[in-house]
């Protein structure tokens, strides 16, 4: 179940959901912090428990300015809440969001999926085509592969290069 920006300060539906418990114990909600302090983020969490599968940053505007994407605060979920699944809703017309989205950790990604851009409706700008659903999803393999492993290697490709340009290798 995905919870909407709107209803994070809804006690009363979040105490209804956490407790809804489905066939499995796997934890089953994912939460859309969008319009929300880290106050009302935190109750909202508490009140959800072991139901919460995932947790999205988020800004509420349609379509959300750039100086308003804040993604880094994808980083600080994760930190905060370590057993979540992190995450971005995106709201912003472009695809940049894609690859800093995954710099930043998100393991999760929500968009609006629109038939043209131009159609009537309050999200339609901040909306994606069918094309540039297949440009985000090579995006996200492309940061993905690009992000690397983190352990620092000389690659086959580099050997030549390093005959050609190293003047003396002392260690």
């Amino acid at each position: 179940h995905k919870v909407a920006s709107a209803l994070l300060t809804d006690a009363d539906f979040l105490d209804k959901l956490a407790n809804l418990r489905p066939h499995t114990l796997e934890p089953y909600v994912i939460l859309s912090t969008g319009m929300s302090t880290e106050e009302q983020i935190e109750k909202a969490v508490d009140i959800l428990g072991d139901s919460l599968y995932g947790i999205l940053h988020c800004t509420s505007t349609y379509p959300t300015q750039p100086n308003e994407m804040n993604m880094r605060y994808i980083e600080v979920l994760a930190q905060r809440y370590p057993a979540a699944v992190v995450g971005f809703s995106n709201h912003y017309s472009g695809l940049l969001w894609v690859p800093i989205a995954v710099a930043m950790g998100a393991r999760m990604i929500e968009f609006h999926i629109t038939l043209d851009r131009t159609m009537y409706g309050s999200d339609q700008a901040a909306s994606i085509e069918p094309d540039g659903v297949k440009k985000l999803m090579e995006a996200v393999k492309l940061s993905e592969e690009m992000l690397g492993s983190g352990i620092k290697e000389v690659y086959p490709s580099e050997l030549p290069i390093i005959k050609k340009l190293r003047k003396k290798v002392d260690f």
